[in-house]
């Protein structure tokens, strides 16, 4: 292969890191403002109201999400591995695609429990409808705002690997 070539598939591949460590970014902050936010609120909310478990549960989603981020930036590459064929390329390209493609599903799931969750809340035996209720409403917070995040970078990861298709020829 040219060195021309190598050389666009190292910036190619370092571009890619960028738009993933942008996304890590944007989840970083998220979760850095349900910990912030949510944990003020749960520690002043009445244990007996659904504002308690909604905020508590965004709590958790905080940590979760805060580790993943993490998790991500550590497994950036700041610099294109040795030897980088246009093969390694197209194959982490398509594995970031299918991560976020696969969240996106997951974050459906998310929502769809939150809504199961807030109608479990309505059914009269229930023995405790406002742990449902704040669990479900959370739920629909955190796996929207996740659903628009995958959706996003799975359409920026999809865009930017259109630009190295001329050199699959």
């Amino acid at each position: 292969m040219a060195p021309f070539a190598s050389e666009e598939i190292n910036r190619l591949y370092l571009a890619s890191e960028r738009l993933v460590g942008g996304g890590l970014a944007v989840l970083s902050a998220w979760a850095l403002l349900n910990l912030i936010v949510s944990g003020y609120f749960v520690a002043r909310a009445d244990r007996r109201y659904e504002a308690y478990t909604f905020h508590g549960m965004n709590v958790g989603w905080g940590m979760v999400n805060a580790g993943l981020a993490c998790w991500g930036v550590l497994h950036l590459h700041f610099t294109a591995p040795a030897g980088l064929r246009l093969a390694d390329l197209v194959q982490a390209q398509l594995a970031n695609e299918n991560v976020f493609l696969l969240n996106a599903g997951l974050d459906v799931a998310y929502v769809m429990t939150g809504f199961f969750l807030r109608a479990l809340a309505s059914l009269p035996a229930q023995p405790r409808p406002v742990r449902l209720l704040g669990f479900g409403r959370s739920l629909w917070v955190q796996g929207g705002f996740l659903l628009v995040f995958d959706v996003a970078m799975w359409s920026l990861l999809h865009g930017h690997g259109k630009s190295w298709l001329p050199l699959l020829g």
